[in-house]
């Protein structure tokens, strides 16, 4: 007779253990090791019953094109690629209370209205609280289907009884498997009822979104195989004191990764915001030192955003470094890079950066930005406020060329900005085409602090 294993698995990264340990080896958790109770079964081969044989195909396409549901929410369409792909699994994760029930909820309601059958199942609320929700954002007339349960089993014998389109699972944290020992939310339990989930959107067509939880350091929560399995991973970034949204594609196996879509909270749910570039801009005549502003690229998409630097003397000790938006050991390299070309020392100063927004930016072009923003900020003089700046650089002080920059100078132009600094070296050739723009090429950091001295404005634009 087969005998229960006893068995460690911590909830961070899913590493087991035969034995209770504070931290886990992988992943440097603390506290993270929850007992699960494995039954040990005796291997069986695969014995002499021949198994189904399966379908094998070429490469040629069947149809001209893969047909997608769409939602009507342009900013959500563009994360997902184009639309929801019939089949396909999204994991939706984000901090609790950040919108993501709220957006999920708008968007199978949008998607109903094209008579498409779709069910949200809730193993964390009430109906009654669902229909609150659906009644404050104006979607209680809607054809959306509700049903609250926790059970894998009963909920994948309903759904087969009643075929629906697109099925939302909030949150898979909280759903069971009858046939494992370890309690709801655990690694096994996770893994195991997405499988399941996954296994029934492909068979039968089924969009299936999926609501994951994260931990106190923003990761999802539950083993990493959870995000591999899925087609889709989307994330909400953004602070809930702040009325915006960023939802990420961290992964998107039909459409560009990295791709955002905007959204604004408001009394009526998230409402989408069209042009990003324009909100992270305050618009000022005159910004204060410090501010400076950085022409990035998010997917596919443009963006304009304000950089914030504040260079303050130290106190005793070891100076303040703190950073939002922005990686802070990028953050050092680049004071280590002014103090060895410019001449400053930061030693003994504090240094607060801000992306203004809750944006978070992650590709090197906003090196030369956020240098910029220090300089502006140490030397108490403000850039020209109509100048955006890019660039990426090297341990060596120099400024290293970045893809798209004839993109970035067309947005920035498209809200009135007559200013760049740019890499002198650059991968895009039609840079110098673009008109109505003045700009500054430089290759080494130590050009920088001359270029405050700019005050082009735009009746010298037009001299």
């Amino acid at each position: 007779m087969a005998k229960n294993k006893q068995n460690f698995v911590c909830q961070s990264c899913g590493s087991s253990y035969h034995q209770w340990t504070g931290r886990c080896d992988s992943c440097d958790g603390w506290n993270t090791l929850v007992e699960e109770i494995i039954s040990e079964k005796p291997p069986k081969g695969l014995g002499e019953r021949e198994g189904k044989k399966i379908e094998i195909s070429d490469l040629r396409i069947t149809s001209d094109k893969q047909e997608r549901f769409f939602t009507e929410i342009q900013e959500l369409d563009r994360v997902f690629g184009g639309g929801l792909v019939p089949g396909s699994a999204i994991l939706v994760a984000g901090d609790p209370g950040i919108g993501k029930s709220t957006l999920l909820l708008q968007a199978i309601a949008a998607v109903s209205k094209f008579n498409k059958s779709v069910i949200y199942v809730s193993g964390e609320e009430g109906k009654e609280q669902i229909r609150l929700r659906a009644k404050r954002l104006n979607l209680d007339e809607s054809s959306v289907k509700l049903a609250t349960a926790t059970d894998v089993r009963n909920i994948l014998s309903s759904l087969k009884a009643n075929p629906t389109e697109v099925v939302v699972i909030d949150s898979i944290q909280t759903m069971y498997l009858d046939t494992l020992d370890a309690s709801p939310g655990s690694v096994s339990q996770v893994r195991a009822a997405a499988q399941e989930f996954i296994r029934y959107g492909k068979e039968s067509g089924t969009v299936i979104l999926l609501v994951g939880h994260v931990t106190k350091d923003g990761q999802i929560a539950g083993p990493r195989i959870l995000e591999h399995m899925v087609d889709t991973v989307l994330y909400f970034e953004g602070d809930r004191g702040h009325q915006f949204r960023i939802v990420r594609s961290i992964k998107n196996r039909f459409g560009p990764a990295d791709e955002i879509g905007v959204f604004e909270m408001t009394s009526q749910g998230l409402t989408e915001v069209k042009n990003p570039s324009s909100v992270f801009l305050n618009g000022l005549k005159a910004p204060p030192y410090g501010t400076v502003v950085f022409a990035g690229i998010e997917g596919t998409r443009p963006v304009l955003m304000e950089i914030q630097a504040l260079v303050s003397p130290g106190g005793a000790g070891n100076p303040r470094r703190a950073v939002l938006g922005w990686d802070s050991n990028r953050l050092s390299m680049i004071l280590a890079v002014l103090e060895r070309n410019t001449g400053h020392s930061f030693l003994t100063n504090d240094i607060y950066l801000n992306v203004v927004g809750g944006l978070k930016i992650k590709e090197p072009a906003a090196d030369l930005a956020i240098a910029a923003a220090i300089m502006s900020s140490i030397n108490s003089v403000p850039l020209n406020p109509e100048t955006v700046v890019f660039g990426e650089i090297g341990l060596s002080g120099e400024i290293r060329p970045i893809a798209q920059s004839s993109t970035r100078l067309k947005e920035a132009k498209k809200l009135g900005f007559i200013n760049a600094i740019v890499p002198s070296r650059t991968t895009d050739k039609k840079l110098t085409g673009i008109s109505g723009v003045k700009i500054k090429s430089i290759n080494q950091i130590t050009e920088l602090p001359s270029l405050f001295k700019i005050q082009t404005t735009k009746q010298e634009m037009h001299d």
